[in-house]
């Protein structure tokens, strides 16, 4: 018995953890369910390539009682962003927590804007045509 334990731990301890594609209808229910990101940690952020770019924070999970769990969000498609220097992303307040929205392009800033054209004035904001995430350890 205790081998089959020590296996299966095994299994899920070291299975890969895929990224889920983030869809229109789901938005307000993500959103909901980090709170908005409201006072998130902003932990990196990474340049993948001019088309690709990792947004990792750490967030309280209404789905699991508000414990904080690390998100992994990929914007993929990337049409315009206006991002902070590496050495800044740690010092960035999510007082306001930051705003998903979805016209023609997906959109994404820091802070609480109510459409595409206001938040252009975020101090960081990602427009693109897909995104995934993935959620993590603390």
């Amino acid at each position: 018995m205790t081998l089959k334990i020590e296996a299966w731990n095994a299994l899920v301890a070291n299975r890969p953890s895929y990224m889920k594609p983030l869809l229109e209808k789901e938005i307000n229910a993500f959103m909901q369910r980090f709170d908005n990101f409201r006072d998130a940690e902003f932990r990196s952020l990474k340049v993948v390539s001019p088309s690709e770019i990792r947004l990792i924070f750490g967030v309280q999970d209404r789905a699991r009682a508000f414990d904080w769990i690390s998100l992994e969000v990929e914007f993929l498609e990337i049409k315009d962003a206006k991002l902070l220097n590496f050495d800044k992303v740690k010092l960035v307040s999510m007082d306001e927590g930051a705003t998903f929205l979805k016209s023609d392009s997906f959109a994404f800033c820091i802070g609480k804007y109510g459409d595409t054209t206001n938040m252009k004035d975020s101090i960081a904001y990602v427009i693109c045509d897909s995104i995934k995430y993935k959620e993590g350890t603390f």
